[in-house]
């Protein structure tokens, strides 16, 4: 049997005989004896295999990467000058007395150490993948902050309750994932999107204190931190305020990173209203290392003669704005189209900008195109503002507030990581008082920002009715380093207050009754006031990890496309499966050209 991981042997397990099972790491001849790095979850362990055990080193000769072995040895120390300092093993050895193969394996397409691989080979070889160092951890740390996680909430009476997979479909959100069902027929499940009604009837239900960490699923466009299935630290209370839930989360988020990392993040969290991080920051989940802020300048711009300006200036929802970088007058003119080419990408036209050269000679000691365009009111307000000196350069936006804001906010982050504008560490923000709804130009209808079932500020109901866009929602968004990795809110638990926000949805008193009307009659049983959060396990991982992706923190992820290389889902399935479920496919059109 094994007596020990690989990686804990250690200076205590001197001279005695082990027995220790891995993967060959890497075989090595060194003039007649043979080394091996075996590999298991702990790290490696270096086995010496002397010519005087003629048995065991005809079998050491055959190894070959990636073969799992089982070594029966005597540590001992390593020779002076060969200790590595990095590996708890790294002062012993074990001279191997016996190895046996286990399995041999094929020759791996990529070494276990190699760390310039393609995405595509990794989750094509994930079962390999997997295998290498930094995933090992990686997954590890992953368990440790789940199991942070449950520690915490059970000691402050939190109870983890499971709810339904299998779920009807309500489509107000992202798509769901449908399910078909066999025994009624062209009817459909659908897969959580998230556990948010069941949790509530669960407070209904009067369980006060609920947590899961549950799979989540949705059918929607996918990039870095997002993939069709993904994990939740899904939390519900009853009778807890807005401040009260806020602060028992961010206690939550602090204990697991000092248990996990042994990080102390600062405390108490910041807490910025949305409407001043969309000012500032150009983005509802800011990264607060990076010092630059937005300058607000849509009423300087309203009478100037530059239509770029001007026009979006007087337009509704519209939106001018600049960016100041501070020696930014050093930067290139192939730095400046390099950057104009990014902010394409969020919608943004162009990206105009000033080099403040000299600011005391006013108009004649700025350097841009578009300076002749503007009165010398408008640049005094812009120097004001902003705050500019020489040297200084100022990039501007203008259009829609969202394209503006998109392109700022994102170019804000680019430009103060690349340039030096960021600190580093940890930098978490609680977001609050988010707009109930956001209006669909397509569409022509209010869409709730989060989700329906969000309560409004206190004297924001009668907004409902009559003005929508006013409305404010009792919305906390956690974020860290720019990433939201918790949202939540207080909810609605009156019937009539409910009502009135799926009319302003525009969702009829019919079509409410045929899709919430589970949630509206419990509301009717004496429902209790509640609130919650539910946090993405997967990011918070992600950024403790220092991963760029939260692929690298998911055992088994979704490609960008949606698809599993491993094991090449989705996938058809024959006829008599269709039958069962009463499902016939359509062909898809071919467009001619």
């Amino acid at each position: 049997m094994r007596s020990e991981y690989c990686g804990l042997v250690s200076r205590g397990h001197l001279q005695q005989t082990i027995t220790v099972y891995g993967w060959v790491h890497r075989r090595r001849d060194h003039g007649g004896v043979i080394f091996i790095d075996l590999r298991d979850r702990e790290g490696l362990l270096q086995v010496v295999c002397d010519p005087d055990n003629p048995a065991t080193f005809r079998i050491a000769e055959s190894l070959r990467n990636e073969f799992v072995v089982r070594v029966t040895g005597k540590v001992r120390p390593r020779p002076d000058g060969t200790v590595n300092a990095n590996l708890v093993s790294g002062e012993i050895e074990v001279l191997a007395g016996e190895i046996e193969i286990l399995n041999p394996s094929l020759t791996p397409p990529f070494m276990m150490d190699d760390d310039n691989l393609s995405e595509n080979v990794r989750l094509e070889y994930r079962f390999l993948d997997l295998r290498r160092p930094q995933m090992q951890k990686n997954l590890r740390l992953r368990y440790k902050t789940a199991m942070a996680v449950r520690v915490f909430l059970d000691q402050h009476g939190f109870i983890d309750i499971e709810t339904p997979m299998l779920t009807r479909s309500t489509p107000e959100g992202a798509r769901d994932y449908l399910v078909p069902s066999r025994v009624h027929p062209g009817e459909f499940f659908a897969l959580p999107q998230s556990p948010q009604l069941f949790k509530q009837l669960l407070m209904v239900s009067g369980f006060d204190r609920y947590y899961q960490i549950v799979k989540c699923f949705r059918d929607e466009d996918l990039r870095a931190d997002r993939q069709p299935e993904f994990t939740q630290i899904d939390i519900e209370t009853s009778f807890m305020n807005q401040l009260e839930i806020t602060n028992l989360m961010e206690e939550l988020i602090v204990s697991v990173f000092k248990s996990v990392l042994d990080v102390d993040l600062p405390q108490p969290f910041p807490r910025m209203q949305y409407a001043d991080a969309m000012a500032l920051y150009g983005s509802d989940k800011p990264d607060l290392r990076v010092s630059l802020k937005l300058t607000e300048l849509t009423d300087a711009m309203k009478g100037v003669a530059f239509k770029v300006f001007s026009a979006p200036a007087n337009a509704p929802g519209g939106r001018v704005a600049g960016l100041l970088i501070p020696k930014g007058g050093e930067l290139t003119r192939g730095e400046i189209d390099a950057y104009t080419e990014f902010v394409g990408v969020y919608g943004a036209r162009g990206l105009a900008y000033i080099k403040f050269n000299e600011i005391a000679k006013g108009r004649d000691g700025m350097q841009s195109p578009i300076v002749k365009n503007l009165s010398d009111d408008a640049l005094k307000v812009i120097v004001e503002r902003s705050g500019a000196r020489d040297g200084d350069l100022m990039f501007f936006g203008a259009g829609t507030a969202k394209v503006v804001n998109d392109a700022l906010g994102a170019l804000r982050v680019k430009i103060g990581h690349e340039k030096g504008y960021a600190q580093k560490g940890w930098q978490p923000l609680w977001v609050l008082d988010f707009p109930m709804f956001e209006w669909d130009e397509e569409g022509k209808r209010w869409n709730a920002m989060h989700h329906p079932f969000t309560a409004p500020l206190d004297g924001h109901e009668d907004f409902l009715d009559s003005d929508p866009g006013q409305a404010v929602a009792k919305a906390h968004d956690m974020v860290l380093n720019g990433w939201e990795i918790g949202g939540g809110s207080i909810r609605i638990h009156h019937q009539d207050v409910q009502s009135k926000v799926f009319r302003a949805l525009n969702i009829s008193a019919e079509d409410a009754e045929a899709k919430f009307g589970f949630l509206l009659q419990a509301l009717q049983y004496g429902a209790p006031p509640h609130g919650g959060v539910a946090f993405g396990l997967d990011r918070i991982v992600t950024l403790m990890t220092g991963s760029e992706s939260i692929r690298d923190v998911i055992a088994f992820p979704k490609t960008q496309r949606a698809q599993c290389l491993l094991t090449k889902a989705p996938n058809t399935v024959d006829e008599q499966q269709l039958r069962e479920l009463h499902i016939r496919l359509r062909q898809a059109e071919t467009k001619k050209a």
